[in-house]
């Protein structure tokens, strides 16, 4: 098995594509051991010292880390980590308790959330997925779209200029009933 790593825009964190299928569908994140009760594989990860954070996606999985770790040193331990798991074909996810983003338009409750879904599904969400991380639509209201940074988007310090330059703009220019795109961290709602 080769894994291929990739930077991303953010420098804590490096996406890690094993030319196999992850998720079969939708995205999930860990930000801590905790939350990663339902992932054998992200489990595994955190038990690396310096892993802050993990996102799993379709054919990839990108790894943050903390700020006093060194890619040098962590890189060769996530490439081992994955390549056993993987090559064991042990479970990515536990599906009895899989919170896996699945992106449903069906649960918009209005036209206009329908077209913004639309539009970040087929123009952002490719782009962001080559960065290594996703973008999840939460909600529109009083024409302000707000949305989750995932994987190597959250915290990374160019975020801010894509939600604002590239995301706002584009909506903008599609719907006009948008005014302002926000980012909405995992705990607020």
């Amino acid at each position: 098995m080769f894994i291929q790593t990739e930077t991303t825009p953010n420098p804590a964190t490096v996406k890690f594509i094993p030319g196999q299928s992850i998720l079969a569908q939708g995205t999930i994140e860990f930000s801590d051991v905790g939350q990663a009760e339902q992932s054998p594989l992200a489990q595994r990860l955190f038990s690396l010292q310096g892993v802050t954070r993990v996102f799993l996606a379709k054919d990839f999985v990108s790894v943050s880390k903390a700020d006093d770790t060194d890619w040098s040193m962590l890189k060769p331990m996530v490439l081992a980590a994955l390549m056993e798991h993987l090559s064991m074909g042990q479970p990515i996810i536990l599906e009895s308790k899989s919170e896996i983003v699945n992106l449903d338009l069906d649960d918009c409750k209005d036209e206009i959330s329908k077209q913004i879904e639309v539009l970040l599904n087929e123009r952002v969400r490719p782009m962001v997925a080559m960065d290594g991380g996703d973008i999840v639509f939460d909600r529109f209201e009083d024409g302000i779209v707000y949305l989750q940074m995932k994987g190597a988007c959250s915290g990374c310090p160019s975020s801010a200029a894509t939600l604002k330059m590239g995301v706002e703009n584009m909506l903008k220019h599609y719907v006009p009933e948008v005014i302002e795109v926000r980012p909405v961290s995992d705990n607020q709602g």
